[in-house]
């Protein structure tokens, strides 16, 4: 099931012009605090935002942070966190008095019409496998004249001129550095490789107390399991608004299931809040979870949790790496979304050589890696590797870091007080 598409999402925009340029003329007029934060997650109370708001709290800034639905309001009323609705007057008027805007995915997680003029912070949601941004050619496809090069143009323009305000946006290394660079058009200097604050959770204390605090998590929203059963994640990522091509057909839920309650496993479904599939076996199974979006907005601390991640071309496939969770890949679909979205280097460079194209494959992966000791050890390294070529700080001091970034950056229009975290 489809929710959202680049291609509505960008008829939209083109819609809306007139109000970006109200809200233009309007940030001009009305002068900013410095010392003023706004900060929204287009993912809900939680990500690398959220580990950014503790830090700036905790230093005493004047922050707020912007909603954009009453189950928003009530996760950040339940953490202690102010807050006011993005798309109100308030929230507008926020947003354009603010010195510095912090966001995850766009200038959506705030006030939209509001954000020139700002020190703009995006922390981005993940290190990029596909392409995203001006690397890729999903980023410009319009639902209203789609072949258009006018259209294609004007879109990239006001792509361009949205990216170019961006004054931060941390990278986990220099690779990911690269990839930011590239697809948000941005120079060097203000992509600096600080680790992203998202995942300081996966770093900070120790293994057994990561492992300990995420399985509480995770079972107290899935209920009662079945008695030492092991949790498998299952991530497929965003088509684009496409159908999931990944969903099981009868006889491959079968043979998933005889994995599962021969190895005394749960499959936990964590689909895309952009576009979640319908993942239900046709027969009753307490083998089968869901855990999506509705349920846990941030899935980064309940990662540990999981003894196994099966997943296509999410940027969990990194996160998991982090801790290390082993994984396996299933990509059904590679060549195609390959040829439309693109990704950066090869597939192979992260998923191996040994890539699932059914469910079958995958779930004979998923059978030796949780019933033969030396298939789960190999698969942990795999993903320790990983790790190291994606991750330059593993410290849990990310959003230190960043956090001193954005100061040193903006300078006196933060109103930044003396000394850092």
């Amino acid at each position: 099931m489809a929710s959202f598409s680049f291609g509505a999402g960008n008829a939209q925009k083109l819609v809306r012009i007139p109000l970006y340029l109200l809200g233009r003329i309007a940030t001009l007029l009305i002068p900013r605090r410095d010392g003023a934060w706004v900060i929204g997650c287009g993912a809900g109370i939680g990500d690398g935002a959220l580990a950014l708001w503790d830090v700036v709290r905790r230093e005493r800034h004047d922050a707020i942070w912007l909603t954009g639905s009453p189950r928003e309001t009530a996760d950040a009323a339940a953490r202690g966190i102010p807050t006011a609705p993005k798309h109100s007057v308030r929230g507008f008027w926020l947003t354009a008095r603010a010195g510095i805007v912090v966001v995850t995915h766009g200038f959506g997680d705030v006030n939209r019409y509001a954000v020139s003029g700002a020190f703009l912070v995006q922390l981005w949601h993940g290190i990029p496998l596909k392409r995203i941004g001006l690397d890729s050619p999903e980023t410009l496809r319009s639902g209203i004249l789609p072949s258009s090069v006018l259209v294609r143009a004007a879109l990239g323009a006001m792509y361009r001129g949205a990216t170019r305000r961006i004054g931060v946006l941390p990278a986990a290394s220099h690779l990911a550095r690269g990839r930011f660079e590239s697809a948000f058009s941005l120079p060097e200097d203000r992509v600096p490789v600080t680790g992203e604050p998202r995942v300081d959770v996966l770093s900070v204390g120790t293994e057994q107390g990561r492992r300990a605090a995420a399985t509480e998590l995770v079972s107290g929203l899935l209920g009662e399991l079945p008695a030492d059963s092991r949790m498998v994640l299952y991530a497929p990522t965003w088509r684009d608004g496409d159908p999931d091509p990944a969903i099981p057909d009868a006889e491959e839920w079968r043979a998933l299931v005889d994995v599962l309650e021969h190895r005394n496993a749960v499959l936990v479904v964590r689909s895309h809040p952009l576009g979640a599939g319908e993942y239900r076996p046709p027969f009753d199974t307490d083998r089968v979870r869901t855990l999506g979006s509705g349920i846990l907005a941030d899935i980064t601390p309940a990662l540990p949790a999981f003894a196994v991640l099966v997943t296509d071309y999410s940027s969990l496939a990194f996160d998991c790496a982090l801790v290390p969770v082993p994984a396996v890949y299933l990509a059904p679909d590679v060549e195609a979304y390959a040829q439309r979205r693109g990704f950066y280097g090869r597939y192979s460079d992260v998923a191996g050589d040994d890539y699932a194209t059914t469910w079958r494959a995958a779930a004979a992966q998923l059978e030796a890696i949780l019933g033969d000791e030396t298939v789960h050890a190999e698969r942990v390294e795999r993903s320790r590797a990983l790790s190291g070529r994606v991750h330059a700080h593993r410290d849990g001091r990310n959003t230190a870091r960043v956090y001193r970034a954005i100061i040193s950056r903006a300078g006196a229009a933060a109103g930044a007080p003396k000394g850092a975290p």
